[in-house]
């Protein structure tokens, strides 16, 4: 497929900017549909306000549909343990309805697993 060089108008300033041969040809070989729609200034100045407010608050957001499976950080929130009184963190709000324990004692009143025999 031959490429040709476009004129196309920026939607945010209004500017005319050139869709080059190769870009075109880098669009296609990336499987991109969509000729850009913002001049290569107004893209560069969209990226760095995004990234700007991605980061604002200490956390990395990486889109809507980003899980915990993710690279999405969880929420983590403040509570003292139930058993030694430690601070501790949990991925949940602590409500007192029930006892919240650090990783140590947690793990001494877990019962221990047995372990399923194989038939």
């Amino acid at each position: 497929m031959a490429f040709a060089d476009k004129q196309i108008s920026c939607r945010d300033c209004g500017t005319v900017f050139v869709f080059t041969a190769g870009e075109q040809e880098f669009y296609a070989n990336k499987g991109l549909m969509n000729e850009p729609t913002r001049c290569p200034s107004c893209r560069t100045a969209r990226r760095s306000s995004q990234s700007s407010l991605e980061q604002a608050d200490g956390y990395v957001r990486y889109g809507n549909f980003a899980s915990f499976g993710g690279k999405t950080p969880r929420q983590m929130h403040p509570a003292s343990c139930a058993e030694c009184g430690q601070m501790t963190e949990v991925p949940f709000v602590p409500r007192g309805e029930r006892p919240v324990y650090c990783s140590t004692c947690y793990s001494k009143l877990k019962p221990p697993r047995e372990e399923v025999a194989r038939q």
